[in-house]
């Protein structure tokens, strides 16, 4: 094989066989670029190669009126249009209306003919633009009087909307008579086609009569034969002698919509007739560059030409026929597959094993939600209670097992030198879509079963101030450090660890700015960045998943830091909190728990909240003096604490309630005054009989667990599928963050709306002071 050396200043012939110097720049495929508006000249009158290439002028002034041709290499006459509206070639306004070049009309239509003359009355797809410019060329006029034929523009559509078939097809019989026997025999029909090139150019009448059909070709040959598609504009041929006469034949394109609909499959009212067609596309599936393989090819698979009798007709009268195709798409790809039971069978392992001790964990849940109501008792809410819990355990085995079965797929595959893995094909994922969407509802059970829980929750402020003697006269104790208490824990309720904006911005900034998206495409290849012209693999559910929801939990527990706190008889590690957010936001911006603690202090109110209806948690707010020890039991500062209490003075605390809830007044007089007299002498009572019993506690801090914040990992968990799901759904990360960004949203407002409510409910304090 002999090999071409090119100097620095030479390039490549047009005709690929020597080499030329060139008077300007390169093209990409190493020949020779000219400026606009010239030709470019290789060989001289005489066809001897040059030394060096021309470039020459292409007169676009009268009487030359000629631009450069499609390949650069000779100068062309004009279209008609520039020449009859500006006297030249120039085209000085982008118009159509004005210029309506012929060709790149022709050419447009062409394109709305590969998209099968789908049409909407919404989109601005090619057929769109095409039946645009044909509503705003109707001045133009028409051609052959045929009013769906503008000048300037292909023939495409019978009319502007569907119903027009009966009109068209049983309106005037051909001027034709057919016979079967006799001296008039006559059982042929002529027909003729104009064809154009995909660029609208004009190339041929060709005789579609006779011929032979081959069925089976190899895609070799199909791509060999039709490099690109060609277009038939298809007449009945009527000519008789030199008389030349022929009839546009209409066709029924069984794959075209209309706003949606496939109008063409339904009754005759709805068809919508057309006009040109195609045999077989070889160029629309063509992705990045028109040099690549397509990846589709669409074939005309079923033609027919359908005759009518015209009704009560004796000799032999039939109406147009009518072509009716419908069109297949011929898609190709290479698979690589492996066994994957292995895989299936370790991640089922996983789910059994995980599953059966979620089942012990969620009756041990059972059996403390059990002692915490102080019921001895199992009935139908004790397994009810039960499926509740498990709801949150089992959800949780699932997102573990997808999420390291996806993280597993992402890592392997991407990051395997010699080849050891392959992706599971689309059909093998449907078992891990499945698995994503259990653990999803699963999940949404357990957070909607934690937001009932918070919005139920009995909660009292107790107020440790008494009245003082002011000149031996009582001065009542003020009401407004309660309410103030009871603002900021209407502010908290729906605070969390972690950023939801910066949560979803940082998301999507990885995603779709630096590129991470392109991880979970059906590729080897580890790089962030894709060239546009190279070729773009599907994306794999399994890869986009584990992206995603890594990429998700990860940007949490960025925003989390791990804080260890030790119970005094056992030193041992308690739990984790949020991190990020934490270190940085709650150390050096602000602590809205710690704050609203040390505010119970300063206005020396303490918070009883009750989750369950003997178990619930106590802020001690009381400071009977101003040193730095605050806590409830002697030399320390912990001041907040689990408590449970029983039976005897829950049975005390609904008694104090029960007027307000029920509307009696009890022990109450009669003649005592209105509702908000009630709501306060309650609100004492209760206060002096919690002041009198908070005695004997159990330290922790976990009263969080009441709002979101001590709730994070529900909600984050919960976050992370509903995007996940979202993505896999649409196939779009920028939806499923705004989407996961407004449901976020929408429950904060339903779990401030109603956790105001019940504090205003609970703590007796008027609705109307909750800001």
């Amino acid at each position: 094989m002999a090999y071409l050396s090119l100097r620095p200043d030479q390039a490549v012939t047009e005709d690929g066989f020597g080499c030329i110097r060139c008077p300007g720049s390169l093209s990409e495929e190493g020949t020779c670029l000219c400026p606009q508006g010239t030709a470019r000249a290789e060989r001289d009158s005489q066809g001897t190669p040059l030394t060096e290439a021309r470039c020459d002028a292409c007169n676009g002034d009268a009487p030359a009126f000629s631009v450069p041709n499609y390949n650069g290499d000779s100068c062309e006459r004009c279209q008609a249009s520039f020449v009859n509206t500006s006297g030249s070639c120039a085209c000085t306004s982008p118009n159509v209306l004005v210029f309506s070049n012929l060709t790149a009309c022709q050419a447009l239509g062409n394109m709305c003919v590969m998209n099968m003359h789908t049409f909407s009355s919404i989109s601005n797809d090619a057929c769109g633009l095409f039946n645009l410019v044909f509503r705003s060329m109707a001045a133009l006029g028409t051609t052959q009087d045929i009013s769906y034929w503008r000048t300037n523009l292909p023939w495409l559509y019978y009319g502007d909307q569907p119903g027009l078939a009966g009109r068209v097809l049983q309106t005037d019989p051909l001027p034709v008579e057919f016979s079967f026997k006799g001296s008039k025999k006559n059982t042929d029909i002529k027909l003729i086609s104009a064809v154009y090139d995909v660029r609208g150019e004009f190339l041929r009448w060709e005789n579609t009569s006779g011929g032979s059909l081959q069925c089976d070709v190899s895609v070799s040959e199909l791509l060999r034969a039709y490099p690109e598609p060609l277009f038939y504009d298809v007449f009945v041929d009527l000519s008789e002698g030199e008389a030349r006469r022929v009839l546009p034949l209409p066709s029924l394109i069984l794959n075209q919509q209309y706003n949606g609909h496939y109008v063409n499959r339904e009754n005759m009212k709805n068809w919508y007739l057309s006009r040109r067609v195609f045999l077989v596309d070889t160029l629309s599936g063509r992705e990045k560059s028109l040099s690549s393989q397509p990846k589709v090819i669409r074939v005309a698979a079923d033609i027919k030409l359908r005759f009518q009798l015209v009704p009560g007709t004796q000799n032999g009268q039939a109406f147009p026929p009518l072509l009716s195709v419908s069109y297949k798409d011929v898609s190709f790809a290479v698979e690589y597959d492996m066994d994957q039971s292995e895989a299936r069978m370790k991640t089922d392992t996983a789910l059994g094993v995980m599953g059966g001790l979620a089942v012990l964990y969620s009756l041990l849940k059972t059996v403390s939600w059990k002692r915490r109501i102080a019921s001895p008792l199992v009935g139908l809410e004790t397994m009810l209670k039960f499926l509740l819990f498990y709801a949150g355990d089992l959800a949780n085995v699932f997102f573990c097992v997808t999420v390291g079965t996806g993280l597993y797929w992402l890592i392997f595959s991407k990051g395997q030198q010699y080849v050891s893995v392959l992706l599971p094909l689309p059909a093998q994922e449907e078992r891990m879509v499945t698995y994503i969407g259990c653990a999803f509802a699963l999940k949404a059970v357990q957070f909607l079963h934690k937001l009932i829980l918070q919005l139920s929750v009995d909660m009292f402020l107790i107020d440790w101030e008494r009245p003082r003697k002011v000149k031996r006269e009582p001065t009542p104790v003020s009401i407004w450090r309660t309410y103030f208490v009871a603002n900021e824990w209407n502010e908290i309720q729906t605070i969390r660890k972690i950023s939801p904006t910066f949560q979803v911005m940082a998301v999507l900034f990885f995603l779709e700015v630096l590129g991470f998206s392109n991880l979970a495409l059906r590729d080897p290849w580890s790089a962030l960045e894709r060239s546009p012209q190279a070729y773009t693999p599907p994306y794999s559910l399994t890869l986009r998943y584990g992206l995603a929801s890594t990429l998700w939990l990860c940007i949490g527990l960025l925003q989390v830091t791990f804080k260890f706190s030790s119970v005094s008889s056992c030193d041992v590690l308690s739990y984790c909190e949020v991190v990020f957010f934490t270190v940085f936001h709650e150390r050096f911006v602000e602590d809205k728990i710690r704050q609203f603690v040390d505010l119970c202090s300063i206005s020396n109110i303490s918070v009883l909240l009750l989750s369950h209806r003997c178990f619930g948690y106590y802020i001690h707010g009381r400071s009977e003096s101003l040193c730095g020890q605050r806590g409830l039991l002697p030399n320390t500062d912990t001041q907040t604490f689990q408590i449970s209490i029983s039976t005897h003075l829950r049975q005390q605390y609904d008694r104090i309630r029960e007027p307000l809830k029920t509307g009696r007044l009890g022990w109450w007089s009669a003649s005592s005054a209105n509702p908000f007299e009630q709501s306060t002498r309650a609100y004492n009572t209760m206060n002096r009989f919690l002041g009198s019993v908070i005695d004997h506690v159990n330290e922790s801090h976990s009263f969080s667990d009441v709002l979101f914040y001590g709730n994070e990992a529900t909600l984050l968990i919960f976050d992370t599928l509903f995007f996940c799901v979202v993505d896999l759904a649409t196939q779009n990360f920028v939806l499923a963050a705004i989407l996961t960004y407004v449901q976020q949203m929408i429950f904060r407002q339903i779990r401030g709306a109603l956790g105001r409510r019940n504090l205003a409910n609970k703590t007796l304090v008027d609705e109307r002071f909750l800001i």
